[in-house]
């Protein structure tokens, strides 16, 4: 990128400078050499400023910007394309989901949930219409600090209603039911939620806590962690290639105090993960973390 702007303003200079230089050489009445001279001079003049003054003043990246477009890296210029393309068609559902997706790329969920808003009458019912039914949702309890508020319930209870399996719904509907006092459904859809979380899932733990939090609340058992483990030790056996498993296994037992079955787990990871050079880098940082290697 660095190299087309260079080679931009070598360009523009080069027009600029021929404009200097080609009056004193077409003079007639002095030596070739000293006109010469006289252009070279004239034209590392024209360079000098024009390249120091825009520099310091100008914003060289938005001209590479304007002649090669945003950068799929740049959000806010794909955000702010995509208002422009709405704008223009705006009964496209695909440019408003990608345009909340945006807004939620860039922490706006007010944006994101006004963008979805938008795409939902467009969308025929079906499982994207349930999915964006709960992106909506999420995204309008995001910008009210997690709250479920009415409008969030009812896309949610939407989204629920077609998808009973979906994780959203379930997980936002169990806070409002949590809110309103009804423990029993909150831990129904919480433990509902978790039973079908992938093991790896990122928001596993989360729910985990919180179905700990409200059974101490309420009087219940809080959730068989070292039975989770075992489940999960057991899983790894059946499929030994997955690598963050095997992280969490051995993270798990250590921090339950079982050094011994982390070392093991550890000891199976390395024979599992042999041929898998950036695997072994990961369970191995790991297990020096938790002080058994």
């Amino acid at each position: 990128m660095t190299a087309i702007l260079v080679l931009i303003f070598l360009g523009l200079g080069l027009v600029a400078a021929g404009f200097v230089a080609w009056p004193i050489l077409a003079r007639r009445g002095e030596g070739r050499m000293p006109r010469a001279v006289l252009a070279l001079a004239g034209t590392v003049l024209v360079l000098g400023i024009g390249l120091g003054t825009y520099s310091t003043l100008g914003q060289p990246q938005l001209a590479l910007r304007s002649l090669i477009g945003p950068s799929n890296s740049d959000i806010p210029s794909l955000v702010a394309t995509l208002a422009e393309k709405v704008r223009q068609v705006p009964n496209d559902p695909n440019a408003w989901i990608l345009l909340g997706r945006g807004y939620l790329a860039m922490r706006d969920p007010g944006e994101a949930a006004k963008a979805f808003a938008r795409a939902l009458p467009l969308v025929r019912p079906g499982p994207r219409r349930t999915e964006l039914y709960s992106a909506y949702g999420e995204a309008t309890a995001l910008a009210a600090g997690g709250v479920v508020t009415d409008e969030a319930r009812a896309a949610f209870e939407q989204a629920y209603a077609s998808n009973p399996k979906d994780f959203a719904a379930r997980f936002y509907l169990g806070l409002d039911r949590e809110a309103h006092g009804q423990y029993a459904q909150a831990l129904s859809l919480w433990q509902g939620l978790l039973d079908d979380a992938p093991q790896d899932a990122p928001w596993r733990p989360m729910v985990i806590d919180r179905i700990a939090q409200l059974k101490a609340r309420t009087g219940g058992a809080a959730p068989d962690i070292a039975a989770m483990v075992a489940g999960l030790d057991a899983r790894l056996k059946q499929d030994p290639n997955d690598a963050q498993g095997w992280q969490r296994l051995i993270r798990a037992y250590a921090v339950l105090g079982e050094s011994d079955k982390a070392k093991d787990a550890y000891a199976r990871a390395r024979a599992a993960l042999a041929g898998n050079a950036q695997a072994l880098a990961t369970i191995d940082a790991e297990a020096k973390a938790q002080g058994i290697k």
